[in-house]
């Protein structure tokens, strides 16, 4: 009978899905699931606003809203007067010539991921990225038949391991991915780390018979402590494309827009091609496109920014107080991240003797790095206020 099939699901969805098995769990089945929503929980995990939004971010949106025309809210690709906006401000953000039709809008930095994989990579292709890392890359990877192959930062900084990605770059090898600022140790890679890295790529392509395309993942490129520049692989390494999101800088995840952009450095022919081809693959994604509003909005958004020096404020707060409670922390350089090393110890007690007292950061399991968790400086003031002697009290509970 038709009940005993078992449910057909397919090998790349199932495999996605297992890849997501951790954060899948930590959001909807563990002990900061059931205690996430209660009023006197410090939540350090995700980032996520606990404070009222930007007010020109609702002054936007509410004006923006307002139809000027019968094709106010009608179907909306990329936008040219967007795009030639994103053109202008984001070519002098980075320095580069961008064209409007360099620009792809999209719905947030996942659909610009999304859209660069299925531009430039076909089922059994071998990308490459450093952990730990974003938990979404694997998966989306596997989404899409291909094959993750991942090296591990190296160091006390975090930096880019150069040898282990020239070592894991194979015939397969289609794509490399750099995330800077770096989600979760904030590190912003320095100009001659990614100079050697567009060298190795150059190499590495000549070698393996085929190009090598980069994805800079760029979401918090904004946010960054100490006046610290900001260099993207896209001026060094022609053949990059740039991911980026308006959610992080305005703390608004859940209004999502972003783009995914061509370097202008690329080849004329490859260039042209992968901007003709753009629409085709938004569309057949599943339209991934920002909707109409958040389109007419960007003027407005582009100057936006959460408080930078209150991150700022609470990264040296946090900090002293782990490095008092024997945690070893990166010093972020950007992003709205902390991540530091567990005290020696069983990390899953350390997590609940914090958990105990309804202080919540982000497992480094999820990000393949047990030892570690990551706190993100999203939290209120006064979250961190209380959560701060608790870190303390879990070392030598």
């Amino acid at each position: 009978s038709l009940r005993t099939i078992p449910v057909a699901l397919s090998s790349r969805i199932q495999a996605a899905d297992a890849a997501f098995a951790p954060v899948k769990h930590f959001l909807f089945s563990s002990r900061y699931a059931d205690a996430r929503f209660e009023p006197d929980v410090c939540d350090f995990t995700f980032g996520n606003p606990h404070e009222m939004p930007l007010a020109g971010l609702v002054s936007a949106i509410r004006e923006r809203a307002i139809p000027h025309d019968k094709n106010w809210f009608a179907y909306k690709s990329s936008e040219e007067d967007p795009q030639g906006f994103l053109a202008d401000h984001a070519g002098r953000e980075l320095g580069l010539p961008f064209e409007p039709a360099d620009i792809a809008l999209t719905t947030g930095a996942f659909a610009a991921i999304l859209v660069a994989f299925r531009l430039v990579l076909d089922a059994g292709d071998e990308v490459v990225f450093s952990e730990p890392a974003w938990f979404c890359y694997e998966p989306m990877l596997l989404a899409a038949d291909c094959v993750p192959r991942k090296v591990r930062l190296t160091g006390a900084n975090c930096d880019l391991d150069l040898a282990a990605i020239d070592a894991a770059i194979g015939p397969r090898t289609r794509l490399v991915i750099v995330n800077t600022p770096h989600n979760p140790t904030g590190r912003i890679y320095a100009r001659e780390t990614l100079q050697q890295l567009a060298e190795l790529l150059e190499r590495a392509s000549k070698r393996i018979g085929h190009r090598i395309y980069l994805l800079s993942d760029e979401p918090y490129r904004r946010l960054r402590f100490d006046g610290r520049s900001f260099v993207s692989p896209a001026s060094i390494y022609p053949w990059t494309f740039i991911s980026y999101s308006y959610g992080k800088v305005l703390l608004a995840p859940g209004q999502r827009i972003g783009y995914l952009a061509i370097s202008p450095l690329m080849p004329a022919p490859e260039r042209r091609a992968h901007q003709d081809a753009m629409f085709g693959a938004q569309m057949a994604m599943g339209w991934c496109f920002p909707n109409a509003v958040m389109q007419y909005a960007l003027p407005d958004l582009e100057t936006l920014t959460i408080d930078r020096d209150a991150l700022t404020r609470r990264r040296d707060t946090v900090l002293k107080a782990l490095d008092a409670a024997g945690y070893s922390t990166v010093r972020p350089e950007g992003t709205f991240y902390l991540w530091s090393q567990w005290p020696k110890g069983d990390p899953e007690r350390f997590w609940n003797a914090l958990a105990d007292r309804n202080v919540f950061v982000m497992p480094g399991s999820v990000m393949a790095s047990p030892g570690y968790f990551r706190i993100s400086l999203t939290a209120s003031d006064e979250m961190v206020e209380r959560a701060l002697p608790h870190f303390a009290e879990a070392v030598g509970a």
